[in-house]
């Protein structure tokens, strides 16, 4: 990969985005770095990784703009390593390299953030270009997350849900009323369906400065509402001092989504605002006549942050566990230690079995531990393999199986992470020791 320099290399970009690299050929993995002047297109390389776990454990704790990686990766894909960053970080994107020509595997990953897809080999010049175009797409995502865009179309349609949600004396689960309503949001262009399926709830948005002081403004509408059309039917306005964002979906579309599009919203409010956001969420409603509840409801929610003066509040958590966060985290850690051996556990999963938010429990365990979630599962799961390696004849692969790794080269490389030893070297040494 040859060195690229020019004209533009003298210039410095508005927003200078940070990025991790992820490859497993080191050879590459060093050119794309040392070879690419990074800064002089709006990037800051912060870190590298040479397989998807290493990926993803960056992604955590140095929360980049972009992943630049292979879509082909050990232990775990691209693929699912843009599934992932979409779980822990929503508002990262992700840049595909490789050399397989397969477009249409790569289209599995589309809904997770992807940027762009190149394919190798790659000169400097072309990987150059193309990322001046990924810069170029994330400065329109930050512009239009910043800018006030008025829609005159949905103005009746405001008018409409603001007076529903004002209204405290509509009859609870009335279903001929309901039925007339939804009929309206359809006429809208809101709602695409008259059917029994979907369910209604409400956001509350306020946006601060440092000091903790309300700057939410109505020209902030648009932002929030950005994020949550990705993933939502969803009418956002400003009302009494906050936006108010009234969402849409099925039981399916809040339990895959509406985690990622708060956190999303949060991310991106310190991201592009340097600004600091109390988002407050309400039950899920079966019908537009309890939408006053709901709006109610997360008004309420938002009350719980008094004391952090940020953060995200679903009113079902606050209410259910508010004298027993303890609680939370004991039945996590139960789940994970009857559950570790199943491959497909994660904090979504758990969090789904105990009923409160992906966003609170992370944030209760971390509280209450001092370690994340997959922290916890690969000690327990490691903790299990390592009195197996001593303890039985099973072969190693059969121990990997045992503790919820599909992969064995996978658990070769968690195992030696965390024991600082390969597990062929653990189970010697229990028999050395032994003779």
């Amino acid at each position: 990969m040859e060195n690229f320099r020019n004209s533009h290399d003298e210039e410095k970009s508005e927003h200078m985005y940070t990025l991790i690299v992820a490859d497993d050929e080191e050879e590459l993995r060093r050119a794309l770095i040392e070879k690419v002047h990074w800064e002089s297109i709006g990037f800051k390389v912060v870190g590298e990784a040479e397989n998807g776990v290493e990926a993803l454990e960056l992604v955590e704790r140095l929360k980049p703009d972009l992943v630049l990686t292979d879509i082909r990766m050990p232990f775990v894909s691209g693929i699912e390593l843009a599934r992932q960053v979409r779980e822990v970080h929503p508002s990262t994107q992700i840049a595909f390299l490789s050399g397989h020509d397969d477009f249409s595997y790569a289209q599995q990953a589309i809904q997770y953030n992807i940027i762009s897809y190149m394919l190798k080999p790659i000169s400097a010049l072309e990987l150059t270009e193309e990322l001046r175009k990924i810069k170029e797409k994330i400065d329109e995502q930050f512009r239009t997350f910043a800018t006030d865009v008025h829609e005159p179309n949905r103005e009746t349609a405001v008018t409409f849900l603001m007076a529903l949600l004002l209204d405290e004396f509509q009859i609870e689960n009335d279903l001929e009323r309901d039925r007339e309503l939804l009929e309206k949001l359809v006429e809208f262009g809101i709602a695409q369906t008259t059917g029994g399926a979907l369910l209604y709830t409400v956001m509350t948005t306020s946006i601060l400065s440092e000091n903790a002081e309300n700057e939410t403004k109505e020209a902030n509408v648009n932002a929030v509402n950005s994020v949550l059309e990705k993933y939502f039917r969803a009418v956002s306005f400003y009302f009494n001092g906050k936006i108010t964002s009234i969402l849409i979906s099925t039981k399916r579309g809040y339990e895959k989504y509406l985690h990622i599009a708060v956190e999303e919203i949060s991310e991106k409010v310190k991201r592009i605002m340097n600004k600091n956001s109390i988002i407050g969420i309400g039950r899920l409603e079966n019908g537009l006549s309890n939408i006053h509840k709901a709006y109610v409801e997360s008004v309420k929610a938002m009350g719980y942050s008094s004391k952090k003066k940020k953060g995200i509040y679903f009113i079902a958590d606050m209410e259910q566990y508010k004298n027993s966060a303890e609680l939370i985290s004991e039945k996590a850690l139960e789940i994970i230690n009857y559950n570790y051996m199943d491959p497909d556990i994660s904090l979504v999963s758990v969090s789904n079995e105990i009923a409160v938010s992906p966003n609170y429990l992370s944030a209760l365990i971390k509280k209450s531990t001092g370690a994340t979630f997959i922290d916890l599962l690969s000690r327990k799961r490691i903790s299990v393999a390592t009195d197996l390696l001593l303890h039985s004849n099973y072969k190693i692969r059969e121990i990997a199986e045992r503790c919820g790794y599909n992969d064995q080269h996978y658990f070769s490389y968690c195992f030696k992470k965390i024991t600082g030893m390969s597990p062929n070297a653990c189970r010697r040494g229990e028999t050395e020791d032994n003779k």
